[in-house]
């Protein structure tokens, strides 16, 4: 009994001290009467909602609570987005899109932090879009766009390290390609997942 007591003591500040994984808010971008980019029968609100859904599965295998703005196919407005995000903390923000361009030859993923505000928040979420990216690159073998600043409405009012990511584009249609299949979309999802693994750890 004194063994199971000096034992919980010694454990005790490790468990008080535990980081707490925080919990991920996955904003499927578009939904009902947005559809977003849309090619032939691709349509940005439907890519994101299905990466969302298969980057939520990712993260959960990996532990984490994961809340999406939208599950279904409706419209939300980019404010609701931000005030959904913000009631929960710890948390981190994760914002799908899929890109779209004039020119068909434009492809690769790219991942966008607001780049002004609160200086350690600004430097999380830079440190939050390169994880991703990188991870993104590695899992998909895509081509990488870089981390960028951006000042979409989602990641510039939401309170917690937030991303938006611009997955590909569905104008490219070598990446229109890869987008219509499970399997790639997966890839995707991967990345997304362990690119946030691994800046929480």
């Amino acid at each position: 009994m004194k063994l199971i007591v000096k034992l919980l003591i010694l454990l005790l500040p490790i468990a008080c001290f535990a980081k707490e994984k925080p919990i991920i808010i996955i904003d499927a971008g578009h939904g009902g009467k947005d559809q977003g980019a849309r090619v032939r029968n691709f349509e940005e609100k439907k890519l994101t909602l299905r990466t969302s859904y298969l980057t939520k599965k990712r993260l959960e295998e990996l532990g984490y609570r994961v809340i999406m703005t939208r599950a279904r196919d409706i419209f939300l407005p980019l404010g609701t987005r931000v005030i959904l995000a913000n009631r929960r903390s710890p948390s981190l923000f994760v914002s799908i899109h899929y890109n779209s361009a004039a020119s068909p030859a434009a492809k690769g993923i790219e991942v966008y932090y607001y780049g002004k505000g609160k200086q350690a928040r600004r430097a999380s979420s830079k440190e939050l879009a390169t994880s991703i990216l990188d991870q993104m690159i590695f899992a998909t073998e895509g081509e990488s766009r870089g981390v960028k600043q951006g000042n979409f409405q989602v990641i510039r009012e939401t309170a917690m390290p937030a991303i938006l990511v611009e997955a590909g584009f569905i104008t490219n249609s070598d990446e229109r390609a890869l987008l219509g299949t499970q399997t790639y979309l997966d890839k995707l999802a991967q990345g997304i997942a362990v690119g946030v693994d691994k800046f929480v750890k």
